[in-house]
Formats: C-alpha cells, structure tokens, sequence
C-alpha cells in the first residue's frame, strides 16, 4: 500500500486510485532553486520500483552511453557487472512527469547493499536530485534490515566522487570484481 499526500495536506491511498500499480512506493518531495527560478519550489516524485521499470530503463540506457564515452576501453569491464535485469530494488525521480534521476540497491552480503544504476539527466544535475536518490536507497537498505551501503565508481568520474563524499561515505579498499582496478574506487557507509 502507498501513499500520496499532495499540497492541500489530501491524502491519497492505493486503494482510492485506479491505473497504478500497489507494489509502487510514491512520495513527493519539495526542492528549492531550480534552474533560473530561485525563489520558486520543485515538486518531484520519487518512485520506487524494480528493474522491469521503463523509466528506469531508459535512464540506465543514457547512463551507459555516459559511461561507454567516460570508460572509454574499460567500458566493457564494467558493462559486465551493470546488468539491470532482476534489480527488485530501482528508484527512480520524476520532475513534472519527466523521469530524471536514477538509482537502485541490491544485497551485495548479509549486512551490505550495493548501490548501482546512479544517474542523473546532464540538464538536471546540481539540483540535488542525486543526493535524493542516494538518500532514498539509504532508507530502502535501512527498511530492509540492511547495515551499511557500497558502492564503485570510476576515479574519473569526479562529480559523482565529490557526491559521495559531500553524502558521508568513506574510501574502502576495492572490493569484489574491483580489486586491482585502478580506475576504480569503492566507498562505503554506515547507515545510522
């Protein structure tokens, strides 16, 4: 069962509304500072969902094409580990019914989520969207009983190191598929 709560403090169920699916959590969430506006607000959507997601997809499609360009030879090594299909834990933001931002979670051990899939349209970035979705898979892991999140990302992707520090988590030793990578770095953190 979800729940939307709009402006006017109505309140909107699952059971109330047709045509949406009830194993889809929606939230609404109010950012200040967008584009030239910056006296106006933002309402976007965050939806979880799952892989089988088109929204989702399609960002994941865009994130790949960033990454072929940015890997460069390396894109196939890690193109490897960037499946999408089976991903039951995918978020996805909405600003004015255009998907823009994405992410998702898997169990990488029985205390660790992995976090995967971060992107983030090039026109959207630094409205804080990124940091939503990261803190939105944080709360997942947590709800899911999980103690800590990791993730991998490339050391040439330096917006995305700078977000992740900015978001508290700390460099780790390269774990998994990632050691020895040099373009590499993992982080981790503890969530509270």
């Amino acid at each position: 069962m979800w729940l939307i709560k709009l402006k006017n403090n109505k309140v909107f169920d699952s059971a109330q509304t047709d045509n949406l699916t009830t194993n889809v959590s929606i939230r609404n969430v109010t950012l200040s500072g967008v584009e030239a506006f910056s006296s106006m607000k933002l309402l976007i959507k965050i939806l979880r969902t799952t892989s089988e997601n088109p929204d989702f997809q399609n960002l994941v499609k865009l994130l790949d094409a960033y990454l072929a360009m940015m890997d460069g030879e390396e894109h196939a090594f890690y193109h490897q580990y960037n499946k999408i299909d089976m991903l039951k834990n995918c978020v996805v933001i909405f600003n004015n019914d255009e998907a823009v931002a994405c992410g998702a979670i898997k169990e990488l051990d029985t205390k660790s989520m992995e976090v995967k899939r971060m992107f983030t349209l090039p026109e959207k970035r630094g409205k804080g969207l990124a940091s939503k979705i990261l803190n939105e898979l944080e709360v997942w892991s947590k709800e899911l009983g999980y103690e800590k999140t990791v993730l991998e990302t490339g050391k040439r992707l330096t917006e995305a190191v700078a977000l992740y520090n900015k978001c508290g988590y700390k460099i780790v030793p390269n774990y998994g598929q990632y050691v020895g990578v040099d373009n590499s770095v993992c982080f981790e953190k503890i969530l509270d």
